[in-house]
């Protein structure tokens, strides 16, 4: 099993980044956390008010151990871990008509094309239509500047690990929750500065 957790830092700073003070901002907010591994990002999500997460991975014990978690977590909101790989989970939340409002995106750091043909089919994906799509990656690997519709917004660096935030360039307004930021009505990515 190849598992390399977010770090509790770097998923504080992402979270405070996302909800820009408003403690509220991610309620009923609908998450797809790609190559989850343990499912910290996922799991944060719940507890800061996510009315769904889709916890998609592949390897069967890594999703075995998201399934603890949130066993060990009392998790009682609303969860589906998908054991398969991410093209074949995208197509499955396709025809469920899921429309995410985040995506979180953490393969292997080794996996590096696994970033482009991720981000390439979420470009054209009905999923990712309103998502503001979160990467994690090296700060020493670019995923890039932008997959078709995709284009980064925003790069954020801490430690030996980096964020990229992507959105579709139509959709540059956020659209997810009630309980979207100032910042975000203007069509910035919340905590952008």
């Amino acid at each position: 099993m190849d598992l390399r957790p977010t770090s509790d830092r770097l998923r504080e700073t992402l979270f405070d980044v996302l909800a820009a003070g408003d403690p509220h901002a991610l309620n009923d907010s609908v998450w797809v956390d790609f190559f989850a591994g343990t499912g910290a990002v996922g799991i944060e999500a719940l507890s800061r008010g996510a009315a769904m997460v889709y916890f998609v991975e592949s390897a069967p014990a890594a999703a075995q151990l998201i399934q603890q978690n949130l066993e060990s977590l009392q998790a009682k909101k609303a969860f589906r871990i998908m054991q398969r790989d991410a093209r074949r989970a995208m197509s499955e939340l396709q025809s469920l008509s899921v429309e995410a409002n985040f995506i979180f995106l953490d393969p292997p750091y080794r996996m590096r094309e696994a970033y482009r043909e991720t981000l390439q089919k979420l470009a054209d994906s009905p999923i990712a239509t309103h998502a503001l799509i979160i990467v994690e990656h090296e700060k020493r690997f670019d995923p890039g500047e932008q997959h078709g519709s995709l284009i980064r917004l925003r790069k954020l660096e801490q430690g030996g690990a980096a964020l990229s935030f992507y959105r579709r360039q139509d959709d540059r307004v956020y659209s997810g929750t009630s309980g979207g930021s100032a910042a975000s009505s203007q069509g910035q990515t919340p905590g952008a500065t």
